[in-house]
């Protein structure tokens, strides 16, 4: 059976008739509460607090949000599926938009964000001019920058397989996250990933240390930042840095980052790159 995702892009596969379809389905109502319920058991959150919901859809999981207590915001890229949201009257204000061209908030303008089953679909590029790499950059830092700082981030995901999952946890990295992944039901045909994430900053927050949020918790497998320190590696200016020289291997590598983050399509880096050649003859 093959993958939605890998059919058509979200804003034409969710057409009236399969968004409709989709929301007043019972085994679809099942599940979708039962992942965020998981979803907000991982943010823990002790008051009530305002949520980013990615991939909003029809706002089942914002009912939810409502009836625990928080006020939400939902972004979706099917206007068919908003518009089942505003049938049904949801309490949450609701944005059409693409989670690949980022994120349009203020900067900390949320407490908390979660997304259920919807950032896979960032791992398809429609065309030749946009890269999946490029839309998890631009979603990820756009995420990064509009939650407060300490805050968390809750995304259940079905990647394809393994390289998937890798693509989303390093994008996730790479824009800033303390990142670890939760299996439910390893191994099983109901196994779920989640991807829980925390913003580096907020008092007691411990940087972007993912391991005080999982702590206890089993099968969760923590993404490691460069260096193992939690933080990014950033270059400058100061004291003890080495200074970014153009046309250098580091310069050539952030610059090609800078071109996949615009959707850019680029070419795999290699050991080659930046390396410069002998003299022609």
């Amino acid at each position: 059976m093959s993958r939605p995702e890998d059919t058509l892009p979200a804003e034409i596969y969710y057409s009236p008739t399969t968004s409709r379809k989709y929301t007043t389905s019972s085994r679809i109502q099942t599940i979708q509460a039962s992942m965020t319920a998981r979803a907000l058991s991982l943010l823990s959150l002790r008051t009530p607090s305002l949520i980013l919901d990615i991939g909003c859809g029809s706002g089942l999981s914002g009912s939810l949000l409502t009836s625990a207590g928080h006020a939400w915001v939902g972004m979706d890229i099917s206007s068919s599926m908003l518009s089942v949201a505003l049938e049904r009257d949801v309490s949450g204000d609701l944005l059409l938009s693409d989670i690949g061209q980022g994120v349009p908030f203020r900067a900390g303008a949320f407490d908390a964000a979660i997304s259920i089953s919807a950032i896979q679909w960032l791992c398809n590029a429609d065309s030749s001019e946009v890269s999946a790499s490029g839309r998890l950059a631009r979603f990820f830092a756009g995420l990064y920058r509009g939650l407060k700082r300490g805050a968390r981030a809750v995304c259940q995901f079905y990647p394809k397989n393994r390289e998937q999952r890798r693509m989303v946890e390093q994008a996730a990295v790479k824009a800033g996250f303390g990142a670890g992944v939760l299996e439910d039901g390893p191994g099983t045909k109901g196994e779920k990933l989640f991807l829980v994430l925390t913003v580096g900053g907020g008092e007691g927050s411990g940087g972007t240390d993912i391991t005080g949020v999982v702590e206890g918790l089993e099968g969760v497998d923590v993404v490691e930042t460069k260096g193992g320190s939690g933080r990014r590696e950033r270059v400058g200016k100061g004291k003890g840095k080495e200074k970014e020289r153009k046309g250098s291997r580091r310069w050539i590598l952030r610059k090609k980052e800078q071109m996949e983050r615009k959707g850019m399509v680029v070419k795999p880096s290699s050991k080659y790159t930046g390396r410069k050649r002998g003299p022609k003859f």
